[in-house]
């Protein structure tokens, strides 16, 4: 029986792998992170078949919006739990080499105090801070900012996986190497029901992929991104995925199917 089923029908449950103890990391990700999981606990706990809904994006339709290449970028965003490097020339003590991104996306300095920078690049932090220092405090501040220690990037695997749970994941996370990290489906698993859950552009999206045409080479293996959410369906719960498809107000995203 599957994992999601005796989630339905007994008292059985999963331990999900800890996180890492710092505090920080787990008050941020919480939010991002468990939302997919808790919303889908939630659906299965009445474990009732719908009708099948032919909406579901499948084949090309699901890598269009999944897509197995991200467009590089050419320069990287700061994000929240970032470490940053900051150095102002000649000032050793407004200078930092390891200066942790706020939760809330800022960070703080000495003299100039709180400076937002989650979504800048390192290049207009730097001028962000040589405005502000050169308001009041220096003549012509000259800083460099790079980035130390990337933030962890988590994704959620849940369903008929051998160990499910949040894994931390690369900026290479594919869906075959996030599902290996679960150690793989288990023997029974409907390997053709494979869901991913994402947010894009505020809008929660969901997509169908076919694990054994992945791993022939028949589909291209898509990116997982941080904060997605994967789902390994089973045969004998096929109504599931249905009935977190009726489930469309939840997600405030299935307009778009």
């Amino acid at each position: 029986m599957s994992l999601l089923v005796r989630h339905c029908f007994s008292n059985y449950s999963q331990p999900v792998l800890p996180l890492p103890g710092d505090q920080a990391v787990v008050r941020y990700l919480k939010p991002h992170l468990m939302f997919g999981t808790l919303a889908m606990s939630a659906l299965l706990a009445g474990c009732s078949h719908t009708t099948r809904n032919p909406q579901l994006p499948v084949g090309d339709a699901a890598h269009t919006i999944f897509p197995a290449e991200t467009a590089p970028r050419t320069t990287y965003r700061v994000r929240p739990l970032d470490v940053l490097n900051v150095k102002v020339l000649n000032e050793p003590q407004l200078s930092s080499e390891e200066l942790m991104v706020s939760e809330v996306g800022d960070i703080q300095m000495l003299l100039i105090g709180s400076v937002p920078v989650a979504g800048l690049s390192p290049q207009d932090i730097s001028r962000e801070i040589e405005q502000r220092l050169g308001k009041d405090y220096l003549v012509d501040p000259q800083v460099s900012v790079s980035v130390q220690t990337l933030a962890p990037r988590y994704a959620s695997v849940e369903g008929e996986v051998e160990k499910p749970g949040v894994y931390e994941i690369n900026t290479d996370a594919t869906l075959l190497s996030t599902i290996a990290r679960a150690e793989s489906p288990t023997s029974t698993a409907k390997l053709d029901e494979i869901v991913i859950f994402r947010t894009i552009e505020g809008q929660r999206m969901v997509a169908r992929f076919n694990l054994k045409d992945i791993r022939t080479g028949i589909s291209p293996d898509p990116r997982i991104l941080d904060g997605d959410v994967v789902m390994v369906g089973f045969s004998a719960t096929r109504g599931l995925v249905e009935d977190i498809l009726e489930a469309a107000p939840l997600f405030n995203a299935w307009a778009r199917f």
